[in-house]
């Protein structure tokens, strides 16, 4: 991989967590693979030379629990479900170059050969631990076969996560007071061999990889508190028969086992690709020159799987002679209406019904990756979407395009023949830079926003000239600015393209233009449009509030008919959970707005200010705390902040933040911290201003 900036000249995969075959896809899935489907399109905007993989994940317990209740082998089971989301993933426009899954024969020899490769290199050992096993069944426990308490933050946990609480990766034998899922008594421990992957040997690597390592704040830093506390070696087997056999097949410590589902499952992006390029051959495509020579791997993911795709996978990418990854990406969670998305009591948006309801794929699109960052938690409401659809969509891209073009064509019968002005030729050009920036930050909503800033130009820019008048007092002023609103709106159209692919291809057949939008690259912005188009339609529809109430309903009555008996916050049952579907981790609810309100008197007298922040560095000592020196224009504070896991520190000075100036001081770790810096979310999202408000100016 390099660190040169998008488009570089080693090929890219872009991937995308493996949905576990175990059950329908909701928008909390879809956020992960329309956000990675977002960036791959991007990237190829910008020339870069790249493909999109995935596959579905089919080991694991539930699976075979799921399957063994169904009375089907689990193969069977499994390919089911991949075959659904091989129909569901295209009517969303997700375009994978190749969906693979983890029971195929690539799948199998790659991950095989892998743990061969590692076993070899010496980072593969045995050693006897502690299984759960349960005497009524008579049968040892696999993960999710378990259930019991966290050892380390004390919160409920399965077999193989703390999926409640602090969201580690456990090892078999630490979830304490463990419990059988199969007969509902306690579990005992039992000793058995197992084969370990020397994790801890790779700590300085990581630490180096991280480093270097670009995506998501979150995916950076989250993984080196685990590093610092010490890595733990990486159990590689489990006690069951549905899955990928260890490869020494006569070794007798692995007869009964399987390799772990966290082994195989990431391997798939590596078969994905394998395929891909076998399929359209070495010279489009190298798979080789991606995995094993210079590619610019990038991984989407839901944030609850950060340590695997941060610690474990590209440990075993480096023990085993592979790439690391350029780019890990983690999302933030989906919510529903401000509660935490619950597949077992049917407070989910499910990928089916959002079609059956007839809303076009693009606009949900555009909702979840352009309503907050990628790493932050994104709450989908009817009401919201209702929102987002007609305020952006409706009110600006499309009344945009739509007014402009039929101007043009009533007028001119298509675009006119004259120059593009230099202030929209600036403007066009600029927006083109926000996009090249946003890419090379990982920021789809930034993408989008870049296209929908434009749109709003051109809205004023009509408005603004008036060409309606100008077409009988001065016609070729006239001319001159429909042919600008022309460009415009086209470059809009390609700018767009990666996050709303149909839309923006309509708008594309609409001016009359050749071929494929995915096809023309960002410099197609600023090409001239056809001379003669056809009269355009509209392409958005505004959602009416009848529609809205009826969406809210119907959500109501799925809700109270599942039974939705928990008050505070709600979690997936067990066994639910996809080991790597991006955003099916249940989340807790927001925390419900404060019922004691103040008077506008008492707000006055918070001292809120815009500050810059000069300096930043850890606390020793302190896991979590960091000292900032942050200038508020009259004089620079020492402030303490609990970001240290959370931000990169290096990348903080400059930044502007929101500084509560009139806290009492207190001291933590032994410093002093003289104000408090906002932020917003369990990742500190820091607040910062819109615009250029100067340092020290009050918010008010």
């Amino acid at each position: 991989m390099s660190t040169d900036e998008f488009p570089t000249d080693s090929p890219a995969i872009v991937t995308c967590g493996l949905p576990y075959a175990n059950g329908d896809l909701h928008i909390g899935h879809l956020r992960g693979y329309i956000g990675a489907d977002a960036f791959n399109r991007a990237l190829e905007t910008l020339g870069q030379e790249t493909a999109y993989v995935s596959g579905s994940d089919m080991h694991g317990t539930p699976v075979a629990v799921n399957a063994e209740q169904e009375g089907v082998d689990p193969a069977e089971f499994a390919l089911d479900w991949h075959e659904q989301y091989e129909e569901t993933f295209p009517k969303f426009n997700v375009d994978f170059d190749n969906y693979g899954h983890t029971h195929d024969e690539t799948n199998t020899e790659l991950t095989q050969e892998i743990v061969r490769t590692l076993d070899e290199e010496g980072y593969v050992y045995e050693k006897e631990i502690q299984v759960a096993y349960d005497p009524d069944a008579d049968q040892y426990l696999p993960d999710r076969y378990v259930q019991g308490t966290c050892p380390y933050c004390g919160e409920k946990a399965r077999g193989d996560e703390c999926d409640e609480g602090c969201q580690r990766h456990l090892e078999p034998g630490e979830v304490e007071d463990p419990k059988s899922t199969i007969t509902g008594n306690p579990a005992e421990y039992r000793h058995r061999s197992h084969k370990f992957f020397r994790v801890s040997e790779f700590s300085d690597y990581l630490t180096e990889f991280l480093d270097g390592l670009e995506g998501t704040s979150n995916a950076r830093n989250q993984p080196r508190q685990w590093i610092e506390e010490g890595l733990q070696d990486w159990c590689l087997t489990r006690d069951m028969e549905w899955g990928i056999d260890y490869p020494n097949g006569d070794d007798e410590s692995t007869e009964d086992v399987v390799l772990y589902v966290w082994v195989d499952a990431p391997v798939e992006y590596i078969a994905s690709t394998k395929q891909y390029s076998e399929r359209v051959g070495t010279d489009e495509y190298d798979w080789e020159r991606v995995w094993k020579d210079d590619g610019e791997i990038v991984h989407v993911i839901g944030r609850d799987i950060i340590q695997h795709h941060t610690i474990f996978w590209p440990a075993m990418l480096e023990g085993a002679g592979y790439n690391a990854p350029r780019a890990v990406a983690a999302t933030g969670f989906i919510t529903i209406n401000g509660k935490g998305l619950s597949t077992s009591r049917n407070r989910a948006i499910w990928a089916e019904e959002y079609l059956d309801e007839g809303f076009h794929p693009d606009l949900l699109r555009y909702y979840l990756t352009t309503t907050g960052g990628l790493q932050q938690d994104v709450d989908f409401s009817w009401d919201a979407f209702q929102e987002k659809v007609n305020g952006e969509l409706v009110g600006t891209v499309g009344n945009f395009w739509y007014r402009s073009l039929l101007f043009a064509y009533r007028n001119f019968e298509g675009t006119p023949d004259a120059d593009v002005s230099e202030e929209v030729q600036e403007r066009i050009e600029g927006a083109i830079g926000e996009v090249r920036e946003a890419v090379n930050d990982y920021s789809l909503r930034g993408i989008g926003q870049a296209a929908t800033r434009l749109a709003q130009f051109g809205n004023e820019y009509i408005q603004r000239n008036e060409p309606w008048k100008l077409t009988d007092e001065d016609p070729e002023q006239a001319a001159q600015v429909i042919r600008d609103c022309v460009q415009i709106a086209k470059a809009v159209a390609v700018l767009l393209e990666p996050i709303t692919p149909d839309k923006s291809q309509l708008l594309w057949d609409q001016i009359g233009e050749d071929g494929e939008i995915a096809d023309a690259g960002l410099e197609a912005a600023l090409e001239a449009p056809p001379r003669n188009f056809a009269e355009p339609g509209e392409l958005f529809e505004k959602i009416e509030d009848d529609r809205v109430d009826e969406l809210n309903e119907k959500l109501e009555e799925r809700v109270a008919a599942a039974g939705d008996g928990e008050s505070e916050s709600d979690h997936t049952d067990e066994g639910e959970t996809a080991d790597m579907a991006d955003g099916d981790e249940e989340t807790s609810d927001l925390e419900p707005l404060l019922e004691d309100r103040i008077g506008f008197e008492e707000f006055q007298d918070v001292d809120i200010r815009v500050g810059r922040i000069e300096t930043a560095e850890g606390i020793e000592g302190a896991d979590d705390l960091a000292k900032l020196e942050v200038d508020i224009g009259f004089e620079t504070r020492q402030v303490v902040a609990g970001i240290k896991q959370l931000h990169d520190l290096e990348e903080l000075p400059g930044e502007k933040c929101i500084l509560l100036a009139n806290m009492e001081p207190a001291e933590l770790f032994g410093v002093e911290s003289n104000g408090m810096v906002l932020a917003a979310g369990e990742g500190a999202d820091l607040l910062t201003t819109h615009g250029d408000a100067e340092v020290g100016e009050k918010v008010r």
